[in-house]
């Protein structure tokens, strides 16, 4: 029987970093995967160009029950120091929007990065095999792949949440939580666009594709500044995406669709200079056409048909309004098909925040996406893979 000092369960972002870096630190690691290939949903990630991290990385910017936690591994292992390794392997990057870091590529440049920093720590990696059963003893974990067993000292679970089943994923490792005796906090897809209810949705399905800077607010005060995407299914863009997380079942979202413009000032200038112009064609000047257009259809009080001259104060208060202040109540969500990532997961008060390994379960590790750490779109979950799989992999190589 093979014995290795650590075995990672999961050949994703977490799973390789964590398994090379303790590799390169003299552990040998076996890596374990069901799929064909490593790092699948690294490809998928931003549009196939990864958005491996972010400028501005800070905890404020994680969602969990437990807020401090991610504090120690994001100060001990920080974008900067990822920035250094993607250097080093000459990947030219570039900025997007607000920090967010992309190759200038492909996202395979990434995973070839990684397979070769797990080649550097001789790490061994098991692809297509599936975990059959774990069980533990005085001397360790013993798992059996595909048939045969394998034993190590510890065991580092870094298989990912839910989001996105296509590539793999799996409640494998909220499973492995429970059956060592951990809590596994609910789940539900996170980062993910809306859906409508139908009268809304037939409504606005004239104006798929169309897409608008936007403010986005959720009933908890939590707000985005993103653009705002119409589709065939509901609502998606980056602002979406994002107060998703925040979101849930029943609650309205308040959405403001001319962030930057002082309507009323606009309305008013316009109204000097152009009084027979009309309300369509002036609003046209700042949003959509089509969107206007729909909008009128939607609320034709607020959206009369007539020209500036004829639109009266209450009009106006009521058009600036509905603009500023649109509330919708999503049907639901898209779910984990979609989802960048899964919201909950194992309950991060069982683990310790410095080396990712449970209290109360001496040498098991959980780190990445399957623990109850979810960060916000734009490099923060790949960030949070990094600096997880980097505490869990000193430890692995301290102990």
């Amino acid at each position: 029987m093979e014995q290795f000092d650590a075995i990672v369960i999961g050949a994703g972002a977490a799973g390789m970093f964590c398994a090379a870096r303790a590799g390169q630190a003299g552990r040998r690691v076996l890596l374990v995967d069901n799929g064909k290939k490593p790092g699948r949903k690294i490809l998928m990630s931003g549009g196939g160009r990864c958005n491996f991290t972010n400028l501005y990385i800070e905890p404020a910017a994680y969602l969990s029950q437990n807020p401090h936690f991610c504090k120690s591994a994001l100060a001990r292992y920080t974008q900067w120091d990822f920035i250094d390794l993607v250097n080093k392997y000459g990947i030219a990057w570039h900025e997007k929007t607000l920090g967010q870091l992309f190759c200038d590529d492909s996202a395979q440049q990434i995973v070839d990065m990684l397979v070769a920093e797990c080649e550097k720590g001789g790490v061994t990696m098991r692809l297509r095999s599936e975990v059959l059963s774990v069980t533990r003893d005085e001397a360790g974990y013993l798992l059996t792949l595909n048939g045969e067993e394998v034993r190590a000292t510890r065991l580092v679970i870094a298989s990912g949440g839910l989001s996105m089943p296509g590539l793999g994923a799996s409640p494998f490792g909220y499973k492995i939580a429970e059956q060592f005796g951990l809590k596994v906090l609910p789940t539900r897809a996170g980062l993910v666009p809306f859906t409508l209810h139908k009268p809304l949705l037939e409504q606005l399905s004239v104006i798929s594709g169309v897409s608008v800077p936007s403010v986005i607010t959720a009933e908890d005060g939590t707000v985005f500044r993103e653009s705002l995407l119409f589709t065939h299914r509901g609502l998606s863009g980056p602002a979406v995406l994002q107060i998703s997380s925040y979101w849930q079942p029943g609650e309205f979202v308040t959405i403001n669709l001319v962030p930057d413009t002082d309507l009323h000032e606009v309305l008013n200038a316009q109204r000097a200079a152009h009084p027979n112009q009309s309300l369509k064609n002036t609003l046209a000047l700042h949003l959509p056409k089509r969107l206007v257009e729909c909008l009128m259809l939607l609320h034709p009080e607020q959206f009369p048909d007539v020209s500036l001259r004829q639109l009266n104060s209450r009009q106006q208060n009521g058009l600036v309004d509905t603009l500023q202040q649109w509330r919708v109540q999503p049907n639901g969500t898209e779910g984990y098909r979609t989802a960048e990532v899964t919201l909950g997961g194992v309950d991060t008060h069982a683990l310790s925040s410095r080396t990712l390994e449970a209290r109360d379960v001496p040498g098991l590790y959980f780190i990445g996406e399957v623990v109850d750490v979810t960060g916000w779109l734009g490099g923060y979950n790949f960030q949070w893979a990094w600096a997880s799989a980097a505490a869990c992999a000193q430890a692995l190589a301290e102990a």
